[in-house]
């Protein structure tokens, strides 16, 4: 199914985010400048990716290989 494979890239963009958001808000931490606005926006996409997860869990299993 297709829509799976679409909330596969979705998943994997907002983990990616997530990761850079945690870095930047660890390294605005550490160097004492303000960083409510960065460990707010990690909240909001940690909160994104758990949404999509729960939503992927409910989908079908892939079946379809890719041809080369």
């Amino acid at each position: 199914m297709r829509s799976g494979e679409d909330f596969d890239i979705i998943i994997g963009l907002l983990g990616f985010w997530a990761l850079v958001l945690l870095a930047v808000t660890i390294y605005m931490e550490v160097t004492a400048q303000p960083a409510l606005g960065w460990a707010l926006g990690l909240l909001a996409t940690v909160l994104a990716l758990w949404g999509m997860i729960r939503l992927r869990r409910k989908l079908p299993e892939r079946t379809s290989r890719r041809l080369s």
